[in-house]
């Protein structure tokens, strides 16, 4: 941010604005990021769409991080109009429009991009989350293994198809997914999740009752 300044006193115009908003947003201050990087939309993508583009883009992940998912959504719009069918925005916005519990939408955003781009781990285990939150276990366990496929021993997709194993009601399978997590990958966030889902589960892995792995599978993370 300092360096940002001196070159906005020097002369650095709109390019030290810039530097300012991803400095702020590098700070945490995204409702201030946000705000600075979508000003900058009108002259620094004025005469170039995928410059424009990349700006709501930036300014929307910001604003999503604010905890403003609909401006997030909005910038993310704006961006695919000056690049229409772009796969990372598509992405993107579809993890905005699921923040904001909209999961078909979500999941539109994600059957075109897989469309344009289908080796996209990311986009599959995007798809397989809004499809745990509809409920479509299938789905979602069938976008989780194509995930796998394409991104093997990914402990973030094997933490989520143990979630969605213990939501299906196979507790067992599920407790074996979270383990395999936290071999893989013992001091991540999903590491640290599969270890929580464990520890809640336990006392119900020795033989409770099926109502009853499906009612504490809905306190897996």
């Amino acid at each position: 941010m300092a360096d940002a300044k001196r070159w906005q006193e020097q002369g650095g115009g709109d390019f030290a604005k810039l530097c300012q908003g991803l400095a702020l947003f590098h700070a945490g201050d995204f409702k201030a990021a946000g705000t600075q990087i979508e000003a900058l939309v009108p002259t620094l993508g004025k005469d170039d769409p995928k410059a424009a583009a990349s700006l709501l883009g930036r300014a929307g992940w910001a604003w999503l991080r604010a905890g403003d998912q609909g401006r997030a959504e909005r910038l993310y719009s704006a961006a695919l109009n000056k690049t229409p069918g772009d796969t990372d925005l598509l992405i993107d916005r579809a993890f905005a429009r699921a923040e904001g519990e909209r999961f078909w939408d979500a999941i539109a955003d994600l059957d075109a991009a897989l469309a344009r781009d289908p080796r996209r781990a990311d986009a599959y285990l995007y798809r397989a989350s809004a499809n745990k939150a509809l409920s479509n276990h299938r789905q979602a366990l069938a976008d989780i293994d194509r995930a796998l496929e394409l991104k093997p021993g990914d402990p973030e997709a094997i933490l989520l198809r143990g979630n969605v194993k213990a939501l299906g009601g196979n507790l067992p399978a599920a407790r074996d997914d979270w383990a395999l997590a936290r071999r893989v990958a013992p001091d991540s966030e999903w590491g640290r999740a599969a270890a929580d889902n464990l520890a809640r589960t336990a006392e119900i892995a020795a033989g409770a009752g099926k109502d009853a792995v499906k009612e504490k599978a809905k306190k897996v993370q």
